[in-house]
């Protein structure tokens, strides 16, 4: 299908723009930042608190979202995307203050250490940490600990799939869902999506190269499946998962593909492709009927989730 007009018009725009891939981490962080203002309006939410919890490697900045009404509230923890170098809670204010309010939770949104200053595993130690964080302080927070979900978009897509993966292995919090919007699942760029979209869009095969290389420099820890979970040997026991997709995204293949390997294993997964977008296209509710309605789509599967886990 053809790309979105809406689109087509924005990447026109963007056309004369230097690619993030020649750009310093720096440079991409504040351009990614004024791609904010495609979200539209921030959402009013009942309470926003800012705050930091200890980690593994120092302090790690939360924002942490409650819906107006009684608790105790489910929550979801989340996972900003920018390939593991760019994003922030700031980045991602409109999406969380969104699934706050329609799915009915507190979000916690994790301020994640980024790459090249700090590479991997650190990214994957702090979300487990926060995730485990969550689930120890949710009644405190105003939630239960009894119904909680991980998500996030892209590079955050990639760790919440690392993140349920590892507190399936490691006995830790008992998940309920996982969001995984167009998530990086694996280190290869042989994909169908890879090989046939062009440069010019949001998301290109040397700005993938560009974050690879940022976040895991050493090429030896590329297919390990804390960085890589399509590689994981057993996917069976994880949470059911909300996969969503982009026709015009050379992420696409790799997470349908992990969405196939989670289902052949006996998970229940649901997958949405929206055709005629880009990567990235979640975060533009404020010019794109499809963001929000990708929104939506994950504030009901997350409801349902919530409503199941809370009887269990």
């Amino acid at each position: 299908m053809p790309l979105h007009p809406t689109l087509s018009a924005m990447l026109s725009q963007l056309a004369s723009a230097p690619g993030m891939e020649t750009l310093t981490p720096e440079a991409a962080r504040l351009g990614y930042l004024a791609l904010r203002a495609t979200s539209g309006e921030a959402a009013s939410v009942g309470k926003v608190i800012d705050r930091k919890i200890p980690g593994p490697g120092g302090e790690i900045p939360l924002r942490v979202y409650v819906p107006e009404g009684q608790g105790p509230f489910p929550m979801l923890v989340y996972f900003h995307g920018g390939g593991w170098v760019i994003g922030s809670i700031e980045t991602h204010d409109p999406i969380c203050r969104t699934l706050t309010n329609a799915a009915g939770c507190i979000t916690v949104s994790v301020d994640y250490r980024l790459a090249p200053e700090h590479t991997f595993p650190a990214a994957i130690d702090d979300a487990y940490a926060a995730t485990e964080w969550a689930a120890a302080n949710a009644a405190e927070l105003g939630g239960t600990g009894s119904a909680i979900a991980v998500g996030g978009d892209s590079a955050g897509g990639n760790l919440a799939a690392v993140v349920a993966q590892m507190a399936r292995d490691r006995d830790g919090p008992a998940l309920a869902y996982q969001v995984l919007v167009y998530p990086i699942t694996d280190c290869a760029f042989d994909t169908p999506s890879y090989v046939a979209d062009p440069t010019g869009y949001l998301l290109s095969k040397e700005v993938m190269a560009w974050f690879w290389d940022h976040y895991v420099p050493d090429e030896a820890d590329r297919t390990n499946p804390l960085v890589s979970p399509l590689r994981a040997k057993d996917l069976s026991g994880l949470p059911p998962a909300l996969l969503i997709t982009a026709e015009f995204d050379p992420l696409r293949d790799e997470g349908e593909a992990y969405a196939s390997r989670m289902r052949d294993a006996g998970v229940a997964v649901d997958t949405i492709r929206y055709d005629n977008m880009t990567h990235g296209f979640i975060q533009m509710g404020g010019m794109l009927e499809e963001a929000r309605a990708a929104l939506g789509e994950a504030a009901s599967r997350l409801r349902e989730a919530f409503a199941k886990a809370s009887v269990s």
